[in-house]
């Protein structure tokens, strides 16, 4: 009966501990960020991710571009800067007619990709999708550490 008692206080003692060291599901490396450009017309979106500060390094773990049709079709390079891998260049268009919404283009990196250096920002920019765009967004997620 005290071999039952003392497994018993021992299992609860280690369930309690392992418990405390797992992550729950769906948690980052450190304190998450996002940002967006809100919705503009006819204009740059640009989706900053912060500096972090003094030895905090930012990643990026994805991004979203999103808008509506324009006045004609258009074709941009949306870039993706200060990352240590360098820029990266991503085409998306708008569709023919003004509020004819367009597929988004999402992106996610897995893993997240960290700034060029310490405290440094990383922009997602999408050049203006011409005249008649009257919805354009960019929004990105990350991470800083």
């Amino acid at each position: 009966m005290i071999r039952l008692a003392l497994a018993f206080v021992l299992a609860l003692a280690l369930s309690s501990a392992s418990a405390q060291q797992i992550p729950p599901t769906g948690t980052v490396p450190g304190i998450p960020i996002t940002a967006s450009s809100g919705n503009v017309a006819a204009a740059t979106a640009t989706a900053t991710l912060a500096a972090g500060g003094v030895n905090r390094i930012t990643y990026i773990c994805g991004f979203a571009a999103t808008s509506g049709g324009a006045t004609a079709a258009a074709v941009v390079n949306l870039t993706v800067t200060n990352v240590v891998t360098g820029t990266m260049t991503y085409t998306y268009g708008a569709n023919t007619g003004v509020g004819v919404p367009t597929a988004p283009l999402v992106v996610q990196f897995n893993p997240c990709l960290p700034a060029n250096a310490a405290n440094t920002t990383i922009v997602v920019s999408m050049p203006s999708l011409g005249a008649g765009n009257s919805n354009a967004a960019v929004n990105s997620w990350g991470y800083q550490r």
